[in-house]
């Protein structure tokens, strides 16, 4: 049996689940403050990837999820999901991450695949998404399986919908912390800067030993996006020169290459951070069934299909 439902959000989160309910049968709404090119998620460098997001048992199911789903759209052209090969490097050597096991082609970096200062190293490929084609692919998968999308601006959950048959999905992102409210939600902004591309193909993500500033290359067709930031607690998505100058020289000191390229756009979003992903089905006090998928971080692409699987059985489960 299908049933209305309300999807707060239109960052991957939400479209992604979306998607998945509409195409099961729902009759789906999209009710969203910005347009998906505006969200924390068109911004995103959206390599696959599950770093740093709890609780780690949920997390990886969702992740292999996500990762099979991801690796089918890149068969499809318009996805913008392309399987990418490239090397993680670090100065230091630590072992793999528990999601390594994932990764079949993973294999140790030849000391000639090593950029200068750097003893260690892995490639692998994963699912590399040019993140605005992406959106504008799913926006155009659920409107052709009758899905709906509204702009308004919430300032509660109560306002969601007036249908007391509807499933609300909260899929808000960082606007969570005011929407539900969930004071435990925070910020991490994420900066990056959006270059011509002179030629690269593989990506390249480099240790930074948990420090604010990242060191990562993600090259599409046409454009590079390169990394960035995590910067706790800061909210301004403001461009800043500073910043991205700062950004460009640590790349190119690994890819000298980009020393040609020719500065695109800043991309600034907010990463929705919180000790642990909430995916729960909980109840109004009117009775309203309120589905919570929010606290991604920056594994939203990563985890996104495997999310958005599970939202699909939780309202499937309350029918």
């Amino acid at each position: 049996m299908t049933k209305p439902v309300v999807v707060v959000g239109a960052g991957v989160i939400g479209l992604t689940t979306a998607v998945e309910l509409a195409e099961l049968g729902h009759r789906v709404e999209v009710v969203t403050a910005e347009l998906s090119q505006e969200t924390t998620s068109a911004v995103a460098g959206a390599l696959w990837g599950p770093w740093l997001v709890e609780p780690r048992e949920r997390v990886l199911r969702w992740a292999a999820q996500s990762l099979e789903a991801l690796r089918a759209l890149a068969e499809v052209p318009a996805s913008g999901v392309r399987i990418a090969s490239g090397i993680e490097v670090s100065r230091v050597d630590y072992g793999p991450p528990d999601w390594a096991g994932l990764q079949p082609d993973r294999r140790p970096c030849t000391p000639e695949e090593l950029p200068p200062g750097y003893m260690h190293g892995v490639r692998y490929s994963a699912p590399l998404v040019d993140m605005p084609v992406h959106l504008d692919y799913l926006l155009a998968r659920l409107q052709s399986a009758g899905g709906a999308v509204t702009e308004r601006r919430l300032t509660s959950l109560d306002d969601v919908s007036t249908d007391p048959q509807a499933a609300i999905v909260n899929c808000s992102g960082i606007g969570a912390r005011s929407l539900v409210p969930d004071e435990t939600l925070f910020p991490v902004r994420g900066y990056h800067v959006v270059v011509t591309n002179p030629g690269l193909t593989d990506f390249l993500e480099a240790d930074t030993e948990d420090g604010a500033d990242l060191l990562a290359i993600y090259p599409h067709r046409k454009h590079v996006v390169l990394g960035g930031t995590a910067e706790p607690g800061v909210w301004d998505r403001a461009a800043d020169d500073e910043i991205a100058t700062a950004i460009v020289d640590r790349c190119v000191k690994l890819e000298p290459r980009l020393a040609e390229a020719t500065i695109l756009e800043h991309r600034v979003g907010l990463r929705p951070t919180r000790p642990t992903v909430r995916l729960e089905a909980v109840r109004s006090a009117t009775g309203i069934l309120i589905i919570h998928n929010y606290g991604h971080s920056g594994a939203g692409v990563s985890l996104s299909w495997g999310c958005a699987q599970e939202v699909a059985g939780l309202v499937s489960a309350a029918n």
